[in-house]
């Protein structure tokens, strides 16, 4: 890095700072002195003693991309793509002001992000009335899958209607007919209750009890323990983020309605090793439904691609790279993000050369983020909704009915099995939009 980069990223944190906003300082290259940058919203547990394994690896795989289109020579009307990230702590208002600030600031072009359902129905209005798109990686809630809603958001995981289906064909494979949904107040959950009540009912089976978790509180709302003791179903769906995941189990062993006598499904991997081997045998039996990317599955994707994104990322974050096999998924959804817009990107600024166009990538002069407006939206939307790719999560493509993926949509169900003095995670059933194994 030469002394000029350095004082320029030594300065821009500075002054980043001022402002309160937290962005992430580490050896990664200088590129947020482009003038065409590209914005990461990515969740961290609030007041976590280290950051996420899902944050860093998103945040990780979000700057690979953008650092292999440079090693492409990918520019932009003769400049690099550059980045800003904010990390968001789940409160909407706060996302909302470092967003707002940031595209003050910064030509921004596309957002990847949010992560939490909450945030992008706020963050996809937003971004519709200054005309960038966004691209969650991890944004769940079936109610964004609207276009006219949301014109400008997209994502790369699949909605939670996808997985209420593969849960419902699920409960008809092993001949369940009930279940206790547990889910946390916000998009997130309550986006999925409706989904499941709706494929519940469509299939026959049964919901016999719904229970909040409050996130303001923390809390279960009544007495786990009566509710479930008193319930005549033995399965337990738990549709939660993974913080709050990890405190309804430890409530749960508390009061002894884990298993062996009940079996909780989860919406995703947490990390076992945060429990007291005591409580290992309570935990053995429990299932995780996920959705996770193609080679998971023996899917095709684009390992030329992944492989070049694990190369720069070990090559300038070695300490945090966990090894191929232990990649978040949603990590890797978020460089498919990334790489459809520096796609769209590539594809909209040469069709405005041929065109003799002056510029691909204009706004207006506003410096408030609200009047502040991308002059271009129409062509880049189209472009994206046309394009399609292998990307490392499989194949992408979006279309402008809607703004999930056409295709790439699978899901694994997990049960956690004892090995060794641990626990571990062993995959036994898979999914897809076609499909299941």
């Amino acid at each position: 890095m030469t002394s000029l980069s350095i004082f320029r990223y030594l300065w821009l944190y500075y002054v980043l700072g001022q402002f309160n906003i937290l962005y992430v300082r580490t050896d990664w290259p200088a590129l947020n002195t482009s003038n065409i940058q590209l914005l990461s919203l990515l969740y961290d547990t609030p007041d976590g003693s280290s950051p996420s394994i899902t944050y860093v690896h998103s945040l990780a795989m979000f700057k690979s991309a953008i650092i292999l289109a440079a090693q492409h020579n990918i520019t932009i009307e003769g400049e690099f793509i550059g980045w800003q990230s904010v990390t968001t702590d789940g409160d909407i208002m706060h996302g909302l002001r470092s967003t707002c600030h940031t595209t003050s600031k910064s030509n921004i072009v596309g957002i990847v992000g949010p992560y939490l359902s909450r945030e992008s129905l706020v963050i996809a209005p937003f971004a519709a009335s200054i005309g960038i798109p966004v691209i969650s990686h991890a944004s769940t809630d079936p109610t964004l899958s609207d276009r006219t809603a949301y014109p400008t958001f997209y994502r790369t995981i699949p909605a939670d209607d996808t997985a209420a289906l593969a849960i419902g064909q699920l409960f008809i494979r092993f001949n369940w007919t009930s279940c206790i949904v547990i889910y946390q107040n916000d998009a997130f959950g309550e986006g999925f209750e409706q989904a499941i009540s709706d494929v519940f009912d469509n299939y026959n089976l049964t919901i016999t009890e719904t229970i909040i978790f409050n996130i303001a509180t923390l809390s279960i709302q009544g007495d786990l323990k009566s509710l479930l003791i008193n319930n005549p179903s033995r399965i337990v769906l738990l549709w939660t983020q993974p913080d709050y995941t990890t405190l309804i189990l430890h409530s749960a062993l508390d009061s002894g309605v884990l298993g062996p006598s009940y079996t909780w499904i989860l919406s995703a991997d947490i990390e076992l090793n945060s429990f007291d081997p005591q409580w290992y045998p309570s935990l053995i039996g429990m299932l995780t439904m996920e959705a996770v990317v193609g080679n998971i599955i023996n899917a095709p994707i684009n390992t030329t691609l992944l492989n070049d994104a694990y190369n720069i990322w070990q090559m300038y974050e070695l300490e945090t790279f966990p090894g191929s096999a232990n990649v978040d998924y949603t990590a890797l959804f978020a460089f498919d993000a990334t790489w459809t817009l520096i796609q769209a990107l590539v594809q909209l600024c040469s069709n405005v050369s041929t065109n003799n166009s002056s510029s691909c990538i204009l706004f207006t002069n506003d410096t408030f983020c609200f009047d502040k407006q991308f002059l271009n939206t129409d062509n880049l939307l189209n472009i994206i909704n046309s394009n399609t790719f292998l990307g490392v999560s499989g194949p992408i493509q979006f279309s402008a009915t809607t703004t999930d993926r056409v295709n790439g949509t699978y899901f694994i169900l997990k049960n956690v099995q004892s090995a060794s003095n641990n626990l571990q995670y062993v995959p036994v059933m898979s999914w897809s939009h076609k499909t299941s194994q």
